[in-house]
């Protein structure tokens, strides 16, 4: 198979660049029990769902992109949605089988599952760990309950709670994600819950700051100008600040803009991204990466569930040339606190930053650099897309 093709800006990609980070791969459940306001993902809400049917489709696709691969170690696995948790524990055992059998996985590979905390998903937890998985990420997003009712999640505080103890029970491996910069929420509100947030944490947590995306119903209301109450810029910023010093000091600091972890706890496959490994997009909707005959690929397929069902297992491809391989490597890499290898985005662009843009964020307090690795400060980060601006000129 050949997918060079004649481009001259697709070039073979040097050294199989994506072993310097990995592979992973991500499997899409699109089926929700009702549409978050602010959500934005590929999810729909589906009350008759045949599991027998998807789970086939599903294992269809993995050995799709095993043909593709050719053979690999698979070092983490990630179910996201959507609500993975909905899924049956022999759904999710039967891909992870699949992707054992085809592939093969890494000794201690990660097999991450997102879940709602509802009662009902978390009696599913000895399910979901006897097929294999073995880190849970619960999609908490708020610790009371009235700002749960306005993000329009499903469960209670205590639900949330209850349903966290009981992974703790099954899991040594338990994140959850909080939203902040929510309508009315106060700088105090938001300290407030941290502290309760730091008390429940086990090792990671995700803090994502509240953002307004078109084509949600969030984003219909901002545009009527019905949506009201959130918070200033400033005060949004003073939040993001806030969130740095606590978890920095109660030991799990920021190792990317929104995820927080102890030291060995990062998420292996989020880093697989940010470090800019190759992942394989495994259902409705999924992106993926992988260097295909030296070339680095984009792959997609299509978002609404019954157009994927008659289609599963036939990738779109994109070429991703080899400078925005290396575009898309520094945007995704100082996102992390380590930054990333210069040389390796030289290797990738055929050419180096520009060391006099460099020069000037270090001098500003925007990057720090130690001449292999450049990478964003406290300072950066907060305006890491006003930096990427200046230096991929």
């Amino acid at each position: 198979m050949n997918l060079a093709g004649t481009d001259p800006a697709i070039t073979t990609t040097p050294a199989e660049d994506w072993r310097a980070a990995g592979f992973g791969v991500y499997v899409h459940w699109p089926f929700c029990l009702a549409k978050c306001p602010y959500c934005d993902f590929n999810s729909h809400v589906s009350g008759n769902v045949d599991q027998d049917q998807w789970r086939a489709a599903l294992v269809a696709e993995v050995r799709a992109a095993r043909a593709l691969t050719g053979p690999r170690a698979v070092d983490t696995v990630f179910f996201g949605g959507g609500t993975p948790s909905l899924m049956p524990a022999e759904t999710v055992g039967a891909i992870i089988e699949a992707i054992h059998s085809e592939w093969g996985v890494a000794d201690g590979a990660e097999v991450s599952l997102e879940a709602n905390p509802t009662s009902v998903e978390a009696a599913r937890f000895k399910g979901y760990a006897a097929a294999g998985v073995n880190r849970i990420s619960m999609g908490v997003q708020a610790l009371n309950d009235p700002d749960l009712k306005a993000l329009g999640r499903m469960h209670s505080a205590a639900e949330a709670r209850a349903a966290f103890d009981v992974a703790r029970s099954v899991f040594s491996r338990v994140s959850f994600d909080l939203i902040y910069a929510r309508q009315g929420q106060t700088l105090k509100d938001w300290e407030a819950e941290l502290a309760q947030a730091m008390a429940m944490a086990v090792d990671h947590l995700s803090l994502y700051q509240l953002t307004i995306e078109q084509g949600t119903r969030f984003g219909d209301l901002a545009d009527r100008g019905k949506l009201r109450d959130l918070p200033s810029d400033d005060l949004s910023a003073d939040m993001y600040a806030l969130t740095q010093q606590v978890t920095a000091g109660a030991g799990m600091p920021a190792y990317e803009v929104s995820n927080h972890a102890r030291l060995g706890a990062e998420s292996r496959h989020n880093n697989i991204y940010w470090r800019y490994g190759d992942y394989a997009g495994i259902g409705p909707g999924a992106h993926g990466r992988l260097t295909l005959d030296g070339v680095r690929q984009g792959t997609t397929t299509p978002r609404d569930p019954a157009a994927w069902l008659s289609t599963a297992g036939q990738f779109q491809f994109e070429r991703v040339a080899n400078t925005d391989a290396a575009s898309e490597h520094l945007m995704m890499g100082l996102r992390l606190a380590e930054g990333i290898d210069t040389g390796r985005y030289e290797r990738l662009a055929g050419a180096s930053l520009d060391q006099a843009v460099i020069a000037e964020l270090t001098s500003e307090g925007f990057l720090q650099s130690d001449g292999q690795r450049i990478s964003a400060t406290e300072k950066g980060r907060p305006v890491l897309n006003a930096v990427l601006r200046r230096l991929l000129v």
